[in-house]
């Protein structure tokens, strides 16, 4: 049996290697993670017409979200319920019902059994259909992104996300246009644990300036001058890392939205356009987080870069693989032309054969299977950088770090997910709502340094 609490350990910000190989670990997490938390599933861009639909997936269940007769969202899980097979094979599209190839039972698009071949003669007319529609799934939309969950109980999707609603807004809302995904997804597999991309995004600013030192080389720009961990940067006065209280989280790049991009003439002219719009309809703070360049993970497996702006799912399938699904995120407001650009360089670095997707993922591979190893599994992993450099901040909401290189934000992944995989249903979780910060000593840290700061500049 699994022990949950030697997974995590939130005083000394360690994890087990075992949550990247074990199978029980895995199960555990499908049941208690998956099986509670919002998934995100389309952008209701790709669901505009009645009768649009697509498929996706919720861990490894097969799923079809579709947009209703009556102009409402609607999910259910794709699986037939008279033998089990599934009823659509297609991505995407429009129809006016799923047929079921196996048999041929019909359902209509919000998942109701509305025909079944030879139901009079063989079935006599005693089929129970109301009893027989598709299993549904609780659907939510937050600024125009779609997630489902299984769990009756669960919060709202905007309580869900909480904090983390009040950051995604820098950029779903923004000027007051909004923003959106530009599809079909890219996909592919990767042979690795699904935590592995999502810890990367929600928080490994350290990973940027090694792991991807070449790249930058020839990428200049912005951020040239992390390539090789070597220049003196005043990493505290550049950017921070944040965590909010269901495990989502970023970090932040200051002024480098559009750092990735080497063609952004279009992009650069939106960005100059745009940000004092930013600031006048949601102030200040959050313009300054518009302009910056965002590593983030929506817990569970949803990551995006903002600014780069790809949007990712690590969708698991099992232990050690996960299929990877990627959008490029685009303003709504932006002209044609600049969503073109934003289209080809966003696919250019972390499309399926992006420069920078490739170097990440043999890091994401050999990251899960080292712990093949039975003795390797007994060790653990290190999340302690810029613990005690971080706390309530004045202007942002979460615990707030103190630099964009730091691993607050992993903590504050990993301590949410040791929750999920402890509590026994969501009443035990909404328990700790007052208490879910307490991991965080120092939480007076930026009391403390603005009061340092004031003291200092009137000494001068």
């Amino acid at each position: 049996m699994v022990d949950i609490n030697k997974l995590v350990d939130t005083k000394a910000s360690t994890q087990s290697k075992e949550v990247f190989w074990d199978q029980e670990v895995y199960d555990r997490e499908i049941k208690n993670i998956f099986g509670r938390s919002w998934l995100f599933l389309t952008h209701e861009c790709m669901l505009e017409k009645k009768g649009d639909f697509i498929t996706t997936k919720m861990a490894e269940d097969s799923v079809i979200v579709t947009r209703h007769t009556d102009g409402s969202l609607k999910a259910f899980v794709n699986s037939c319920t008279h033998r089990g097979n599934s009823i659509c094979s297609a991505d995407s599209g429009n129809t006016k019902s799923f047929v079921c190839n196996y048999h041929g039972w019909v359902f209509s698009t919000d998942g109701k059994l509305v025909d079944v071949p030879l139901r009079e003669k063989c079935y006599h007319d005693e089929l129970d259909r109301e009893s027989l529609s598709l299993k549904t799934i609780r659907v939510e939309s937050y600024r125009g992104f779609v997630f489902g969950c299984f769990d009756e109980t669960a919060p709202s999707l905007e309580d869900f996300l909480g904090d983390w609603g009040w950051y995604l807004d820098t950029w779903m809302v923004g000027a007051g246009e909004g923003a959106e995904l530009v599809g079909p997804p890219m996909k592919s597999i990767l042979k690795c644990n699904w935590k592995v991309p999502t810890e990367n995004f929600v928080g490994d600013g350290y990973h940027v300036g090694w792991t991807h030192a070449s790249a930058l080389h020839v990428l200049g720009g912005e951020l040239g001058g992390l390539a090789g961990n070597q220049a003196e940067m005043p990493f505290d006065e550049l950017g921070i890392q944040v965590t909010t209280r269901h495990g989502h989280g970023f970090g932040v790049i200051d002024n480098a939205a559009i750092a990735i991009h080497a063609k952004r003439d279009e992009y650069a002219k939106y960005m100059e356009e745009t940000i004092p719009k930013v600031a006048e309809n949601l102030g200040e703070p959050r313009a300054k987080l518009f302009n910056g360049h965002w590593n983030c993970s929506t817990f569970p497996n949803c990551s995006f870069l903002y600014g780069t702006n790809i949007f990712k799912v690590w969708h698991p399938r099992g232990p050690h693989e996960i299929e990877v699904w990627s959008w490029v995120i685009v303003h709504k407001d932006m002209s044609d032309e600049g969503k073109r650009e934003v289209v080809k360089q966003a696919v250019r670095s972390f499309g399926t054969a992006g420069t920078l997707e490739s170097d990440d993922g043999d890091n994401m591979v050999q990251s899960t299977h080292v712990n093949r190893g039975n003795y390797t599994r007994e060790g653990t992993m290190n999340s302690t950088m810029g613990q005690g450099y971080e706390g309530e901040h004045p202007d942002y909401p979460g615990i707030v770090g103190s630099s964009f290189i730091g691993e607050t934000s992993y903590r504050g992944f990993y301590r949410f997910y040791q929750e999920m995989m402890s509590a026994d249903s969501w009443d035990d979780i909404r328990a700790n709502d007052e208490h879910w910060a307490d991991c965080f000593p120092n939480k007076n840290y930026w009391k403390d340094r603005i009061a340092a700061k004031a003291a200092e500049a009137e000494g001068e």
